[in-house]
């Protein structure tokens, strides 16, 4: 029999059995520590060895690595590869990291459909799977992630539903979902998630017209809430109010409508409000209870009445938008003494009445935009009382009186914008070396007194045109070496132009119209590399015209008449667009290359001109130059010609031998490789097998266009790349730009590439189909041939549609400019390029010549593009820039309101050519409109949409608008709004001719940023 343990013998027992648990435990936790290096070693391999994680080896502790959290135990509860430049699928084994609770594998390029292997991460409580390539639809049984607290499946391809079952992850707090193609709908459950805190849809712009749920109002823990460009419409729900936690709120860029809810302004806690760019109506609550607004931006809706008194109590509110809207009545007055106010911007309403007195004056105040409304009486004086300033922007009012003396002290002054007002007197004296100062525009004032021989060393924008002012242009204009836009026209400035004028090497454009300005233009002129614009007429200027003016490498514009030049003309720019001699004493025959009725008014009024033909209204010449002989001329010709016959032979011999023994030499690798950007129903053999000359519905320079049934589909695209050799080297470099470019961008108004099938050969592109082709095919005239189906036959492109498809052409682009990191610009945009679905929505395709930007201003190798497309300075620099793309889109814009195709003129000019003369001319525009689908119900709509058009063809890039404004206006137009003949100095249209009756000038400022 064992006797008993003593008492003194149990410690003893217990530090036995202590030793043996830790020994257990230090083993066990030895062995999963071994277990998990060794699977995140696999997981590295399993990723091919990527350079991110080379510091994970064999030697060194896992826990240690910064992609790595672990426990107290030394397990793995977290990893973040985000970045990583990984393009697998994610491991099946990942959750075999049993104590997960954490995965971040944002911003990488992994493919395929949600990865359900991630259910076997029992305890996962973070999933972020931002910014890769994932396709199909987020599944239907994601609540088996029981404890998600945070998920975030932003800017990936998830199209389908938003999933009821997110309505099930009862702990769930934070939800992404922006930046996807979900095209379903939106569920009631997402009202059932009770601690969700943050919820993000925005620019999901494949959703169709969608309502928000009602149901959502019971999430009474939202704090923030973003659903920016969903397409939601109907009312805000009226329960907006019963969200007691909202604490951000940005509905912006939708299509609701009805009036603001009077809960939303109730809301205590709610601090930022975003409602821009929807078509709200009726008036702004007046009841506002949420004293923590610091933002509220109500921009380009159709609100009516007053603003509320009530917005002048909100002392934490720091930003108010109430822009393009039909507001009226005066300011409140309590609005100038908000203590936190820095931006205050009603520009286009009918606010009238005098402006408060205090803005500025207990607030530091930097932007103040009250442009295009009724006020009337003075500035505050205290608008700057701080100092801070940045904009002044009060233009196309009924302010008077002089400008505050206080302005000349405004040194953080960015931008003055003050024109078509009633200004009077002296601009203080400091206000014109304002050391910030970027534009100074006082155009169509009252304002007297001298130009300074100072000028703030920054000012690139100077217009002072339509005043009083006098006296000679100062010597010392020379050292205002940052000017590019100089226009001082219509004032009382007398003397010569100064030779320091010419030393302004960013010059742009000087207008100095109609003053009294004598003398001789300076000689020395070659310093002006830059100078597209020159109007100098109604002066009385005389002398010879500078030789140098030929020299000119970007001049566009020239305007020289009703002045006293004499002499010959020279040499002028090749580069001319436009230009006006008229109405001078200029003698001799007028350059040969100018004799055609094109030019008819640019040379009358100068008895001593003469020309060979009579189509200028000008005296015959005596004699013309000698005409070469024509038979050695054709001799020459034909040598010229056989030789270079005999050349392209022997080339293409030697060219098909080597590529015989070439392919006899290595042999064919045809083996077929597929890379996918979505979800397929298909595999690469179905569509190359398909590629038959039945299934052809187009070719080009690039190769043959195939419509290829599939199943789930019905149909896709399939664009077949020439194989021919001499062109490989272009081909495959267009082909990798628009796999590069089109497998990085999402957009609804932008081709799906579906993907990419390619051997050592050929390459195939394959895309979704669109029924109704391209837009080209709608527009001209031959579209009514045999060459479509007979519904387009018979089917006219009613102007509703033709707006629609603008709009929607405007918005992929504006996402290409705006919204892509770097930018994109597509460079060959055109109605061949704009593809249209079943319900006439615009895609743009065709991205072979795009190229992300990454400087502002990127050069090209050559120009390519389409006649009547490419942008002037392309050609002339090729130098390439969003604004390409804008002046291409303009021209769609003329061929959407003419009926005309780009390329419509003689074989020197183009459509948006034959548009800005029947501007300049002052033509009726209703006369130029397509008139199988004007109605009177859309002329307005029409006339302003070819004024846009005219607007993004001008000339010069820096008179064309952004797209994001561009798209603003044709929202506006979709919404019954006129366009506005604004002469704001922003983007102008520089009237040229003496008859000219037009004068366009639009100023948008982005209040939506």
């Amino acid at each position: 029999m064992t006797p008993p343990l003593s008492r003194d013998h149990l410690p003893l027992l217990f530090s036995v059995i202590l030793t043996f648990f830790l020994i257990f435990t230090v083993a066990k936790s030895q062995q999963l520590h071994d277990q998990e290096h060794q699977l995140l070693l696999r997981i590295k391999q399993y990723f091919h060895n990527p350079p991110s994680l080379s510091h994970w080896t064999p030697s060194s502790s896992h826990c240690s690595w910064p992609e790595l959290t672990c426990n107290r135990r030394g397990s793995v509860t977290g990893i973040t590869l985000s970045n990583a430049n990984l393009n697998q699928t994610i491991p099946s084994f990942l959750c075999d990291l049993n104590n997960l609770t954490r995965v971040d594998f944002s911003q990488n390029f992994i493919p395929g459909e949600f990865p359900i292997t991630l259910y076997k991460c029992s305890q996962l409580q973070y999933l972020d799977l931002y910014m890769n390539n994932f396709v199909g639809q987020i599944p239907g049984d994601i609540n088996r992630l029981s404890n998600l607290q945070y998920l975030n499946l932003a800017s990936t391809n998830f199209a389908g539903d938003v999933p009821a079952a997110l309505g099930k992850l009862k702990e769930l707090r934070v939800l992404r979902l922006q930046y996807c193609l979900l095209n379903g709908t939106l569920p009631d459950e997402i009202g059932e998630l009770s601690n969700l805190e943050f919820l993000d849809l925005s620019t999901n712009t494949m959703l169709p017209p969608t309502r928000l749920p009602s149901s959502w109002t019971g999430l009474k823990k939202l704090k923030t809430f973003y659903a920016f460009a969903c397409n939601l419409v109907g009312e805000i729900p009226e329960r907006i109010g019963d969200m007691v936690a909202m604490e951000e709120i940005d509905l912006s860029k939708n299509k609701l409508t009805g009036q603001i809810p009077s809960g939303l302004f109730m809301l205590k806690n709610l601090s930022i409000v975003y409602l821009w760019q929807n078509k709200l109506s009726g008036m702004i609550p007046d009841s506002v209870e949420a004293s923590n607004l610091t933002i509220i931006d109500l921009t380009n809706n159709s609100l009516t009445g007053k603003i509320p008194d009530d917005f002048g109590k909100l002392e934490n509110l720091s930003y108010l938008k109430l822009s393009m809207n039909s507001l009226s009545g005066e300011l409140p007055q309590s609005l100038g003494r908000l203590s936190s106010l820095i931006d205050f911007r009603v520009f286009s309403n009918k606010l009238s009445g005098t402006l408060p007195p205090d803005f500025g004056r207990y607030s530091k105040l930097q932007i103040f935009h009250v442009g295009d409304n009724d006020f009337t009486g003075k500035l505050p004086e205290s608008l700057c009382y701080d100092g801070v300033l940045q904009n002044l922007t009060v233009y196309e009012n009924n302010l008077n009186g002089e400008l505050p003396e206080s302005l000349g002290n405004c040194r953080a002054l960015l931008d003055l914008k003050i024109q078509k007002n009633g200004f009077s007197g002296i601009i203080p004296s400091g206000l014109w070396t304002s050391f910030n100062l970027s534009n100074f525009i006082v155009a169509h004032n009252k304002f007297s007194g001298e130009l300074p021989e100072r000028l703030s060393a920054n000012i690139s924008r100077f217009d002072i045109s339509d005043n009083q002012f006098s006296g000679r242009i100062p010597a010392a204009v020379s050292s205002w070496t940052n000017v590019e836009y100089f226009d001082a026209s219509k004032n009382n400035l007398s003397g010569s132009i100064p030779p320091g004028i010419t030393a302004l090497p960013k010059l742009l454009s000087l207008n100095l119209h109609q003053n009294q300005l004598t003398g001789p233009l300076p000689s020395d002129i070659f310093s002006w590399k830059s100078l597209e614009i020159l109007v100098l007429s109604q002066n009385k200027l005389s002398g010879q015209i500078p030789v140098m003016i030929g020299r000119l490498p970007a001049l566009n514009v020239l305007d020289l008449s009703e002045n006293q030049f004499s002499g010959q003309i020279p040499s002028l720019p090749s580069t001319l667009s436009n230009f006006n001699l008229s109405s001078n004493r200029l003698t001799g025959r007028v350059p040969s290359e100018f004799e055609n009725p094109a030019y008819a008014t640019c040379f009358l009024d100068n008895p001593g001109l003469c020309a060979v033909t009579l189509v200028l209204n000008l005296a015959l010449c005596n004699s013309g130059p000698q005409r070469p002989n024509k038979g050695s001329s054709w001799s020459l010709g034909l040598i010229t010609c056989l030789v270079v016959i005999a050349f392209l032979l022997a080339s293409l011999a030697a060219f098909l031998i080597s590529r015989f023994y070439s392919k006899r030499n290595r042999g064919l690798d045809n083996s077929w490789k597929l890379i996918s950007f979505q979800r397929l129903s298909f595999r690469e053999s179905s569509i190359v097998s398909s590629l038959t000359e039945n299934n052809i519905i187009g070719s080009g320079g690039y190769g043959t266009v195939y419509r290829v049934p599939v199943d789930g589909l019905g149909y896709v695209a399939v664009k077949k790349i020439w194989n021919n050799r001499k062109l490989n080297h272009r081909l495959e470099s267009s082909f990798r730009a628009e796999v590069k470019i089109l497998s990085n961008i999402r957009h609804g108004n932008i081709v799906k590439l579906l993907c990419c099938i390619f051997n050592e050969d050929s390459m195939l592109l394959v895309y979704e189909y669109l029924e109704n082709h391209s837009l080209d095919k709608w527009l001209q005239k031959k579209s009514k041939s045999a060459s479509m189906s007979g519904k387009v036959n018979h089917f006219l492109l009613d102007w509703p549609k033709r707006l629609q498809i603008a709009i929607g052409v405007a918005q992929g682009l504006t996402y290409m400019h705006h919204d892509c990191a770097p930018p994109v610009v597509h460079r060959d945009i055109k109605t061949t390029n704009i593809l249209l679905d079943s319900q006439f929505n615009a895609k743009v395709a065709d991205f072979g010549l795009a190229r992300t930007l990454i400087k502002p201003h990127a050069t090209m190798t050559s120009v390519v593009g389409s006649f009547g497309y490419i942008a002037p300075e392309y050609v002339q620099t090729t130098k390439v820039s969003e604004k390409v793309d804008v002046f291409s889109f303009g021209v769609i814009l003329l061929e959407l309101t003419t009926g005309k195709e780009a390329n419509y003129g003689d074989e020197h000019s183009s459509l948006a050519e034959w548009a800005w003369r029947h501007v300049q001319i002052g033509t009726n525009i209703e006369e130029l409109l397509d008139t199988d689908v004007m109605e009177a119900s859309y002329t307005d709509e029409m006339c302003s949409v070819f004024k846009l058009g005219v607007i993004c063809t001008s000339p010069l890039p820096a008179g064309r608008p952004q797209m994001k404004e561009v798209l603003q206006l044709l929202y506006r137009f979709g919404e019954g709004f006129a366009f506005r003949e604004m002469n704001i100095g922003k983007y102008e249209i520089i009237p040229l001719l003496k008859n000219s009756k037009m004068e366009m000038r639009l100023d948008i400022d982005n209040d939506s940023d």
